[in-house]
């Protein structure tokens, strides 16, 4: 999921006007993640006072939350000519800068921001350190020395300790962070979100049961604190991603604990949009289906809605509808495509030109899934790992041709975590795609014995590449690489002494060896393919190939 955002914003000790009241509900209301609610009661605010500097700073932080920069802006532009927290739009336009990687026009507004401050202001420095930990692109580091300034002026505020909690976590500084949220844990009982992120941080060191006892001691505290709820689901979907014989149990209590969350929020579109994302990540795609209509019926244009039909659609077997709506997804230039966006798509595509039999596909839909997945790759090199079960599938429909593509882009990394199976399987792929040829294509053949070659050296106890690399060169005509590969094999195997030798798996391969090692040499060495095909009948004394075979050289 993506990196969740809040800001936390605590300038309720300087608000002077009759509205603090409903300032203070907002906040409340954004801690709790309820963003419309938050949304009307500062509109409010704002209509009986347009140029409320502070209302509509935080009503902009509340639209970048949502990522409605448009609105956001609009909003840090009004708040400019307030009075009130007028500077605050400053450091709301200089996060917009962050976001568009325009640190010198951050700068300048945070600059603006922090002029003519007093001594003991520290909200505009809180406020710049939140700026540079959560922009889409942070700098951790500067956050942590901004709100090190603030410290410095009140080192007990509870604000400031969250603030800094949330950039060390950023930062990878887990010790640091648990200290913050703690401190400001004990300045502020009441601030639930701080005793909340020490549960986080135990989330992330993976002490699931741990980090649950503290979700749990939030709960004990205020039942109605939506956002443990959320930390609750996604630290089972984690907790069940590691344990997998809990991980179906696990699953159902994340869910569970998801849709709690979701009914003490305002079940706008963001929050539904965060449910659908986690519906994606626990693969409940008929609930996926379920919620991106429900989303439809609020919002007809947003276009990420078109994502989660996409991914529901082809995961419930409608892949023309699952087509249509990714498509619909990528073309429009203000989305945020993933490599996910292309992955489902490309598979789409391979779907939906199979075959009724399933023994062939259309080359087009086939070419143009496979320049999808491509893309997907480009974007998150990562992703290659989820081709694996794609190229298997087709591999199991015997569609060899097909697969080889799929496959070879799983073999460039030696660090993906399929990468020796993916290997086994391109070579395999390309074999026994050959013995439906003619005439064999000796370069793909090469690229096999290569791909058989790193099998061996990522995973040297796993012997069949070398039954692999005999029959590849086989194929290629290779006699002396043939006889070389079927003879590390035997030899090897052998090492493993006669209990593994007498397994019939085994048995079959040495014999497969010695019958092809004979073969090698029938024309360049009558007597040693006389000498392997007497080892074979010494194991198998009626096989069939190895009797024949005496006789003609005889």
């Amino acid at each position: 999921m993506n990196k969740f955002k809040i800001f936390s914003i605590a300038f309720l000790a300087s608000v002077t006007s009759g509205f603090a009241q409903d300032v203070n509900a907002a906040k409340k209301a954004i801690d709790a993640e309820q963003y419309e609610n938050a949304k009307s009661i500062l509109k409010s605010i704002i209509k009986a006072n347009p140029i409320d500097g502070r209302a509509n700073f935080i009503l902009g932080n509340v639209y970048l939350i949502q990522t409605v920069t448009d609105s956001a802006k609009i909003a840090f532009q009004r708040g400019l000519a307030g009075t009130d927290g007028a500077r605050l739009n400053h450091i709301g336009l200089g996060t917009i800068d962050l976001d568009n990687g325009n640190t010198t026009a951050a700068e300048a507004n945070f600059g603006l921001a922090l002029k003519d401050t007093k001594k003991k202001d520290i909200e505009e420095l809180i406020a710049i350190g939140r700026a540079y930990t959560y922009s889409t692109k942070p700098n951790f580091k500067k956050a942590i020395e901004v709100l090190n300034k603030a410290k410095l002026i009140n080192p007990n505020d509870a604000i400031v300790q969250l603030a800094l909690g949330d950039a060390y976590i950023g930062d990878k500084n887990q010790n640091d962070a648990y200290a913050a949220y703690r401190n400001a844990f004990q300045f502020d009982p009441t601030l639930l979100r701080a005793k909340m992120q020490l549960g986080v941080l135990l989330k992330g060191a993976k002490s699931y049961d741990e980090a649950i006892k503290s979700f749990n001691e939030v709960i004990a505290l205020n039942p109605n604190y939506g956002p443990v709820y959320r930390e609750l689901a996604e630290t089972y979907y984690k907790w069940g991603r590691n344990k997998p014989s809990k991980s179906a149990e696990y699953m159902q209590t994340a869910i569970g604990h998801y849709e709690k969350y979701l009914s003490l929020t305002d079940h706008s579109l963001h929050s539904r949009m965060r449910h659908a994302d986690f519906l994606v990540l626990v693969k409940d795609y008929k609930a996926l289906e379920a919620e991106a209509n429900k989303m439809i019926e609020m919002d007809k244009v947003n276009p990420r809605i078109f994502r989660y039909l996409g991914y529901s659609a082809y995961e419930n077997g409608n892949v023309d509808l699952a087509i249509k709506s990714l498509e619909s997804f990528i073309a429009n230039p203000d989305n945020k495509v993933i490599a996910k966006d292309y992955m489902y798509l490309g598979t789409a595509k391979f779907k939906k030109g199979l075959s009724a039999d399933g023994l062939s596909i259309d080359s087009n839909l086939y070419n143009s899934g496979l320049s999808d997945i491509k893309k997907s790759i480009e974007i998150d090199p990562a992703s290659v790992e989820e081709l694996n079960e794609i190229g298997k599938k087709m591999f199991t429909a015997k569609l060899y041709k097909e697969a080889i593509p799929v496959f070879e882009l799983g073999t460039t990394n030696p660090e993906d975590k399929n990468y020796t199976e993916d290997n086994i399987y391109y070579g395999l792929s390309i074999y026994y795609s050959n013995t439906k040829k003619e005439v064999k294509d000796i370069v793909e053949l090469q690229k096999a014995d290569v791909a058989f070659e790193k099998v061996s050296v990522a995973s040297p106890t796993y012997l069949d590449a070398y039954i692999y690399r005999a029959r590849t060169n086989s194929m290629i005509g290779n006699d002396e690489l043939t006889i070389k590969f079927y003879e590390t094999y035997i030899a090897k195997i052998s090492e493993k002494g006669p209990e593994e030798l007498a397994k019939p798996t085994t048995t079959k391969k040495v014999i497969e060896s010695y019958n092809n090692i004979a073969a090698s040499y029938a024309n360049t060495d009558k007597a040693k393919a006389i000498e392997y095909l007497n080892k074979t009948l010494a194991i198998d004394p009626t096989n069939d190939y190895a009797t024949k075979s005496l006789l003609k050289l005889k």
